[in-house]
């Protein structure tokens, strides 16, 4: 499932966070271009001291997708009932396809008149490591008396917990490589295609100048041959 408007998709539509306590956690956005334009978008929150998110704002080409990543810094206690009331908005717009995606225009996320700037809200949701704690039992507990069981509890499944950060992290690392291929490949396909385009108008334009010269050749051949003088009989 995901969230979205006529320029841009999100997927998914809520960003869930696998929360546990001193350890920062980690969610990853899609945002789809739906539209053959370029599209800037830029990242807000109600929180912003306790999220960090790269890329806060980008450009997207036609029909393409980039991928947000947002951690979540470390907590010192459970949230009340494990609930978040944080929020965030994407905004996007359309740009020129010669902005530079390192240098967006500070106003260009301003709402004018003559500008369609789309917005889509996000809601938070925290979820905890499976096999951690019954779920009854974090929504019955206060967020002390829940740290301190949580804390007797991490001890016993501290391996586990470790293990389940490491791959989440590499998962991450994986995505982001994946995206930057991505992006290189993209680039790449374009160094070829111009170099294409230059080396074929090299070969038409030497091809022509060859097939001149023959005909030029053949020509004065033929001139010679039909003035030369015939014997006599």
């Amino acid at each position: 499932m995901g969230g979205g408007g006529t320029l841009i998709s999100i997927y998914p539509e809520d960003l869930t966070f696998l929360f546990e306590l001193d350890k920062p956690c980690y969610c990853n956005l899609k945002v789809v271009n739906n539209s053959e334009h370029h599209v800037a978008f830029k990242v807000k929150t109600t929180s912003p001291r306790k999220y960090f998110v790269r890329p806060n704002a980008n450009i997207v080409q036609p029909w393409d997708s980039c991928t947000i990543t947002i951690t979540l810094q470390a907590q010192k206690e459970y949230p009340q009932d494990m609930q978040c009331k944080d929020k965030f908005l994407i905004q996007s717009t359309r740009v020129a396809a010669s902005t530079d995606m390192d240098e967006i225009p500070p106003n260009t996320f301003n709402k004018e008149v003559d500008k369609v700037i789309e917005e889509i809200k996000l809601k938070v949701v925290y979820t905890v490591p499976s096999g951690s704690s019954d779920d009854s039992g974090i929504t019955s507990l206060g967020s002390r008396s829940f740290k301190s069981l949580s804390d007797d509890f991490t001890m016993l499944k501290n391996a586990s917990i470790e293990e389940i950060q490491t791959i989440q992290r590499l998962k991450d690392e994986r995505d982001n490589m994946l995206q930057q291929n991505q992006q290189m490949q993209r680039e790449l396909d374009v160094i070829r295609r111009r170099r294409s385009r230059k080396s074929d108008t090299g070969f038409s334009l030497t091809f022509a100048a060859f097939v001149g010269l023959i005909g030029l050749l053949v020509g004065l051949l033929m001139s010679l041959i039909f003035s030369s003088p015939q014997p006599a009989a």
